[in-house]
């Protein structure tokens, strides 16, 4: 069971790199500033205005281990490493996609293989390979558990892991490998190393989660904390997809009209206008001038807290 018994909500963010900042500035963008202790090089952190929790700056790696171990409630970390772990099981509750953090976990074959284009093209040549040499097809990767269950579902069966432990994209070149599974953002870096990655050869778009750990013993006071932040999260995702339009009410029948038309579609009234998805407000605002009505003030809200928190319903529908 879970070694997560600290009176706090523990919270596992990355301790270094991009990754590290991108978490650090969505947090911020959330009202949730991270302070570290022990200066820049420290490994223990709080969030301001969240009182309740601690946080632990780790490896991504380290963080999804930590999640499938209960050693924290929730982290951020990317979908690639969650689900190579095997976490996504019975351990760990994915929240919410961040939408930094992407790159998408491939198979990637020399360029020079011409009539390999598929993963049908890959399971002919392997299966040749096989029978002419006798030896199976390598495939360099750190990515084991999610390679074997891609290759199985294309009937992939004629092929041995060499599990990667440095450059994974420079195997084919080194001689280590055949052929390989990696991350990549923009394929700059299999294209230099004279790869190409198949047609239907992506595993997984993978981006950074704010995920939450099934494993870790969960009290009443750790679940409150975490509803604060998730709720802030929430409001502040909403607020960003939100617009807010005000005007001088006039109480016509046109305006009531187009009232009940931007309802229907999903805005909301306010007693001074109304809540409406940022995409429509120049329309809304449109309709409403044409009708008579104004000047109408578009603005941006910085949170916009609902009712219901949806990641927290199902977080306490799992953990209860």
């Amino acid at each position: 069971m879970s070694e997560a018994q600290n009176a706090d909500l523990i919270i596992a963010v990355p301790s270094k790199g991009r990754l590290k900042e991108q978490v650090e500035a969505w947090l911020a963008d959330c009202g949730l500033e991270l302070a570290v202790s022990g200066g820049a090089r420290g490994y223990l952190a709080s969030l301001s205005g969240l009182p309740g929790a601690q946080v632990r700056l780790l490896s991504a790696a380290d963080i999804a281990d930590a999640l499938g171990s209960g050693q924290a409630h929730l982290g951020v970390t990317g979908e690639d490493l969650l689900r190579e772990g095997g976490h996504l099981e019975n351990r760990v509750l994915l929240l919410r996609p961040l939408g930094f953090g992407r790159a998408d976990l491939v198979v990637a074959a020399p360029r020079s293989w011409l009539d390999v284009e598929t993963m049908a093209d890959l399971e002919d040549v392997a299966h040749d390979y096989l029978a002419r040499t006798g030896r199976r097809l390598r495939v360099a990767t750190k990515y084991l558990v999610q390679t074997r269950g891609f290759f199985a579902r294309h009937g992939v069966a004629d092929y041995r892991i060499t599990e990667s432990g440095g450059a994974t994209e420079g195997a084919p070149a080194s001689g280590a490998a055949e052929l390989v599974v990696d991350i990549t953002t923009t394929g700059a870096t299999l294209a230099a190393n004279g790869l190409k990655v198949l047609s239907d050869g992506l595993i997984l778009k993978s981006q950074a989660q704010l995920a939450a750990s099934l494993t870790a013993a969960w009290s009443a006071e750790q679940l409150a904390v975490a509803e604060r932040l998730l709720r802030a999260v929430e409001a502040r995702a909403a607020a960003l997809t939100s617009a807010t339009l005000s005007w001088p009410a006039g109480g016509t029948v046109a305006e009531a009209k187009i009232l009940d038309d931007l309802t229907a579609v999903g805005a909301s009234r306010r007693p001074n206008g109304l809540l409406i998805d940022a995409d429509h407000a120049a329309g809304a605002a449109e309709a409403l001038t044409r009708a008579g009505l104004g000047p109408v003030t578009v603005a941006h809200p910085t949170f916009v807290f609902g009712i219901e928190c949806p990641p927290f319903a199902a977080l306490t529908h799992r953990v209860l």
